[in-house]
């Protein structure tokens, strides 16, 4: 097979539980790849840095002009996560003002015994002696609870925008262009005004009536430059509920894989607890939720010899930067205590996750409370069942026995 043909296969499904051999071949033949559908392909982690931090280069899919591995080019407005400055910045600073510093600094910390708390009534109804599915059973249900608790979002309506998740992620997946994403594209917008609407009628019920919870503050801003209109609060509120369980989902889910692969780094783990909050970090650079990003050069824009014309889609492999030997020490060993390590797991510039703080705590939270019970625990299934998304990689499901 040719480098043309590397983000197909990336993105085929058969290749989901392990992508990283072609991740490889992509840093080889890099570092800019073209492929057979018109897109350029980039894995090195020094290029997909420096475009990361590029303003000449879009996260906005409108700025395409030519074939796409993303959601169609008529689609409507997207969320500030696809917008550029000035318009991205503002956005951004106004969904910031609740959610944590500088002007709600308390917020996120605050939670800390609100999710020990959801982490050992999660994990308390598991039992010992049996199989779970680490996803169904743990990884989903905490990020959720923790998520609904900070918007405002009822437990109970978690069935509803579970549908409404998953026909948006799909629908935002990277992957090569072809013919066949109308009916995925048309759902993921219905999807997304739905979502938009039950959420901003939860908003509106709090509006003059101010509870504890981020969509209420969104509604009772007292300063008229600061609020976000209609159109605004649908879709900022939309990104923060996906965005709030989505990756923490696959980080806590991928961590476990790992751990019940690496048994001697977990034997490490349960000795030296306190190597933990690193040991979260190698995940994000080994097993990240976040594989691949969209960009769009705003004009031609010269990559190691190569040009990247105006309008052209651009995927960036971040999981393959964050495996780059020229950037990492024996980057395919899982080390919870590797030095200097700066993944991409959050992305980076611009649009690093402002949600990143919240991962961590959730993900510090999953696994130190899943320790004690994984040293006598063993994977019923590996490689297990995989997600179709390609961009969020992750299982679906992960059948363990304690």
């Amino acid at each position: 097979m040719t480098a043309d043909t590397l983000l197909e296969r990336i993105t085929d499904y058969g290749n989901r539980p392990d992508p990283y051999p072609l991740y490889a071949e992509l840093r080889e033949a890099g570092p800019v790849v073209r492929q057979s559908d018109g897109s350029y392909l980039i894995g090195t982690y020094h290029e997909v840095a420096a475009l990361l931090h590029d303003p000449r280069i879009s996260a906005d899919p409108r700025s395409r002009t030519a074939p796409s591995p993303g959601p169609s080019q008529d689609a409507p407005k997207p969320p500030f996560l696809r917008l550029d400055d000035p318009e991205h910045h503002r956005l951004r600073t106004l969904a910031m003002r609740p959610f944590g510093p500088p002007h709600t600094p308390g917020r996120i910390d605050a939670m800390r015994g609100e999710i020990t708390r959801i982490t050992e009534e999660v994990l308390g109804g598991l039992g010992t002696g049996r199989e779970i599915d680490v996803v169904d059973d743990f990884a989903y249900p905490l990020p959720v609870t923790v998520i609904c608790r900070l918007l405002g979002v009822p437990r109970k309506d978690e069935p509803l925008f579970r549908g409404w998740t998953d026909a948006l992620i799909a629908s935002a997946d990277v992957r090569p262009a072809d013919d066949t994403t109308t009916e995925r594209d048309r759902a993921g917008r219905q999807a997304r005004t739905e979502m938009g609407q039950y959420l901003v009628d939860l908003a509106e019920q709090r509006r003059g009536h101010p509870t504890d919870d981020i969509l209420s503050e969104f509604v009772n801003e007292p300063d008229p430059a600061l609020r976000l209109s209609r159109e605004e609060l649908a879709q900022t509120a939309v990104l923060l509920l996906i965005a709030g369980h989505e990756t923490t989902v696959n980080l806590i889910t991928n961590g476990v894989l790992t751990l019940l692969r690496h048994p001697d780094q977990l034997d490490r783990l349960r000795r030296e607890p306190e190597l933990l909050p690193n040991a979260i970090e190698e995940l994000l650079r080994y097993e990240p939720p976040v594989h691949m990003r969209e960009r769009i050069p705003l004009s031609d824009v010269d990559v190691a010899g190569t040009t990247l014309p105006k309008g052209t889609s651009v995927v960036l492999a971040l999981a393959s930067g964050s495996r780059d030997p020229k950037r990492f020490d024996q980057p395919d060993r899982f080390d919870p205590a590797r030095p200097d390590n700066e993944h991409f797991g959050f992305g980076s510039g611009v649009h690093l996750c402002y949600g990143a703080p919240l991962a961590r705590l959730e993900a510090q939270a999953a696994l130190g409370a899943l320790l004690p019970r994984l040293g006598t625990a063993a994977l019923v299934q590996d490689p297990p069942l995989y997600r179709q998304n390609a961009m969020l990689r992750g299982p679906r499901h992960l059948p363990v026995r304690l």
